[in-house]
């Protein structure tokens, strides 16, 4: 069994590893994103949002590899972000950015990106990093004034990308997706399994035994 370390404390992705088969060590990686974000745009490598979840998953996985959880384990760092009108949009953490936003996106579509960092830490020693970034257009539904108030209220949509869940209650509130689902919820197993055989590593050896 080869072991898995997911630098990131989100519920989402670690239900969705664990009903994939596989049971990753949690650690948080304490990573400053707008400060990863204001040097990678200084030093002119983020250019748009795929290229910033991109490198904000990297910092992430890469944050946690001092941790002695992290020895002898594969370390995937993620993050996601959905890209609207133009914009790049993070979690809203208020509830005022999150009725705007709502009121704003409801009957339209916007892309949702989520950056993939994979780093063979086994045996202590990094022997090679992979990454990738997949997108999905997300279709929202035309909500009611009540029904958008009624969801920021829950307090959900405040601590997650775009501030919308497809696996919890704002599932509801989704006409569509177009690409793989998991990029929605912030962590792709398709994606994963890629990165993995690019790294020589057989995917099923990551499931639990």
């Amino acid at each position: 069994m080869t072991r898995l370390v997911l630098a990131s404390t989100s519920p989402a992705r670690l239900t969705l590893l664990r009903n994939g088969g596989i049971d990753p060590v949690t650690i948080a990686p304490g990573v400053d994103e707008d400060e990863v974000d204001a040097v990678g745009r200084a030093e002119g490598l983020i250019k748009n949002t795929a290229d910033m979840v991109g490198l904000l998953a990297r910092a992430k996985a890469e944050a946690v590899l001092h941790r002695a959880e992290a020895s002898d384990s594969l370390v995937i760092g993620c993050d996601s972000s959905l890209e609207f009108d133009g914009e790049t949009l993070g979690k809203p953490l208020h509830a005022e950015v999150a009725l705007a936003r709502w009121k704003a996106m409801r009957g339209r579509s916007g892309v949702l990106y989520s950056g993939h960092w994979l780093i063979d830490n086994r045996d202590g020693a990094v022997r090679n990093a992979v990454g990738l970034v997949s997108s999905a257009i997300v279709h929202f539904a035309d909500l009611s004034d009540a029904e958008v108030e009624a969801y920021v209220a829950t307090g959900e949509p405040l601590q997650v990308a775009g501030a919308f869940t497809i696996d919890g209650l704002g599932g509801a509130f989704l006409r569509g997706i177009e690409g793989d689902p998991h990029t929605v919820i912030g962590l792709s197993l398709p994606v994963l399994r890629e990165l993995t055989i690019k790294l020589g590593i057989e995917y099923t050896t990551l499931w639990k035994k």
